[in-house]
């Protein structure tokens, strides 16, 4: 519940500061007095867009801050979890607007955005104001009334899982399905480009090795008599080199033992003669491979000239990347063949869910339908209490596809004029289309006054549905309220005095001159107070004896 509301320069509000109890608070004062600037500075730290026309002080800002009392609401813990919030039992939501007119939100002193902000408030105060009657003629809104008495929130989150479910494994069919057609449409194009690069063969590197081996073959004949020229010169000229190597190990031999360097020396010339021997056995047995042979060159040319072909039709330039290319056809080619087996495995997952989803529907359906003549009873008859005694609500359920809701469509329907006795004669149409405001707001409060004996509503704030309406329907209107109240927290601003003597806390909002200016200024009003103000609001500023004694009696019953 609203504990304390303080607002700081606020229109031509300096300070002001409201303790409301956790019943029924009424607001009233001379038109003009300042109660829907008390809305509107309410109004911030609700979340609603700042306006900076409301500083009439440019040089402070502006200040407006609610202390509430969380209780044990789960889903205030869950909010305040979700956004790393301290959860505590008390919640001050600030606003401020600054100087230039910037506007912040606090929660806890914690800054937050505006949507957080409005989160939040959404779960703590329900504000019905004059033009919020335009959300009753909405189906959404209508339909959450039903579910709410119907008492099945937990059904419909359940619904809710499995139609995602439901939507989820249809999309995935529905993609399967537009992926078929694509495969049938590149099928033959993937299957011909699979089959040339299957017939081609290629092994992996093959293209980088034919290129290096035809290299090699191109330049054989320069090779091979580099090769014989070498070995020539090594073993088999006039004065081979392994030969002279030789014949000068053995001058030096001799004198080995008179030079203590030649030793070494001799020992390095014989592992040049060896390795020279090596070298050139080694090129012999190079140069007897080393061979030119036209036919292998044209079967590599034709071969390479097949790869070079590829690589540019599929733009890569490696082996690898062609096969990599043919793993993907060949998978592509697979896909074809296991795609109808995952339709039709998707298809049938699809169906499940879709059962499953149409059977919690129709428990729903069945739950709201058991709603609507209880519902309708109680509607009429409030109805007929707030001083609309021939006005009927006809609630119909029609059956609609699965939706996020559920699979019906819920409208209300309404006649204000139904022949007395006669209800099945009434010309019922959408309530958008034929009630008034006056008619929208005592019809809002009714069904709000039903829907709050099965869930646990917000603090309820009401400002001014009590327009167009007096005697006997104000007073039954202030009876609703009262009945509200027993459970929760209610604030209503009103101008009639049978609503103003049901409140068990009475705040009476009036303007003063302060240095010349008007300042609004509140007070909470005692007893005694109350009965003059009540009396005021029967007769005029200077009360009667008779309107005193009217208010009394309105206060003390």
């Amino acid at each position: 519940m609203l504990q304390r509301l303080s607002i700081s320069n606020y229109a031509i509000i300096d300070e002001l500061e409201i303790d409301f109890s956790g019943k029924l608070n009424v607001i009233t004062g001379e038109t003009g007095a300042g109660k829907s600037i008390i809305m509107g500075a309410l109004g911030l730290i609700l979340g609603e867009r700042a306006d900076t026309a409301a500083l009439v002080k440019k040089e402070k800002k502006c200040v407006v801050e609610g202390l509430f009392q969380a209780g044990q609401k789960k889903a205030v813990a869950a909010f305040l979890k979700a956004n790393e919030l301290d959860n505590e039992d008390q919640l001050v939501l600030r606003r401020e607007i600054s100087t230039n007119g910037k506007s912040r939100a606090f929660i806890n002193d914690t800054p937050v955005n505006l949507s957080q902000l409005q989160q939040l408030s959404a779960l703590l105060v329900d504000l019905h104001q004059q033009f919020d009657t335009l959300e009753l003629g909405e189906s959404g809104f209508q339909r959450e009334v039903i579910d709410a008495l119907a008492g099945q929130a937990a059904l419909l989150d359940e619904y809710l899982q499995a139609f995602r479910k439901w939507q989820v494994v249809k999309k995935e069919a529905e993609e399967l399905k537009l992926q078929k057609q694509l495969f049938d449409k590149e099928a033959d194009y993937n299957r011909f480009q699979f089959t040339e690069l299957e017939e081609a063969g290629f092994k992996e590197n093959e293209l980088e090795d034919t290129d290096a081996e035809l290299k090699l073959l191109n330049n054989a004949e320069g090779i091979k008599a580099a090769l014989n020229k070498t070995f020539f010169e090594l073993r088999e000229s006039e004065s081979p080199m392994v030969q002279q190597l030789k014949i000068m190990i053995n001058q030096l031999n001799p004198y080995t033992g008179y030079h203590p360097d030649l030793p070494t020396l001799l020992q390095r010339l014989q592992s040049a003669q060896i390795e020279l021997q090596d070298i050139a056995g080694e090129v012999d047995r190079i140069s007897d491979h080393v061979n030119y042979d036209p036919e292998k060159v044209e079967r590599l040319n034709e071969r390479l000239s097949l790869g070079y072909k590829l690589q540019k039709k599929h733009g890569v330039n490696t082996t690898a990347e062609l096969l990599s290319i043919q793993a993907g056809l060949q998978d592509k080619l697979q896909a074809v063949l296991n795609i109808d087996q995952s339709i039709a495995q998707k298809e049938k997952e699809k169906q499940q869910l879709y059962d499953s989803a149409s059977m919690l529907a129709q428990k729903i359906s069945a739950n709201r339908k058991k709603q609507v003549k209880p519902f309708e009873d109680k509607v009429n008859k409030l109805l007929h209490q707030v001083g609309m005694p021939n006005a009927r609500i006809k609630t119909m359920i029609n059956p609609v596809e699965l939706m996020e809701t559920g699979a019906d469509n819920v409208e209300f329907l309404f006649d204000a004029n139904v022949p007395a006795g006669d209800q099945a004669k009434g010309q019922y149409q959408p309530l958008r289309k034929v009630a008034s405001g006056g008619e929208l707001s005592r019809l809002m409060l009714c069904i709000k006054s039903l829907v709050a004996q099965s869930v646990d509503l917000p603090t309820m704030i009401f400002d001014e549905i009590d327009t167009g309406i007096s005697g006997e329907a104000a007073r039954q209107v202030g009876i609703i309220m009262k009945e509200l109240a027993a459970k929760r927290q209610v604030i209503c601003i009103t101008h009639q005095p049978q609503i103003a003597g049901k409140a068990d806390a009475h705040v009476f909002v009036f303007t003063e001159i302060v240095k010349d200016q008007v300042k609004t200024n509140i007070r909470l009003l005692s007893t005694e107070e109350r009965i003059t103000s009540i009396a005021r609001m029967l007769s005029g500023e200077k009360p009667t004896a008779a309107a005193m004694e009217n208010a009394r009696e309105m206060l003390m019953n």
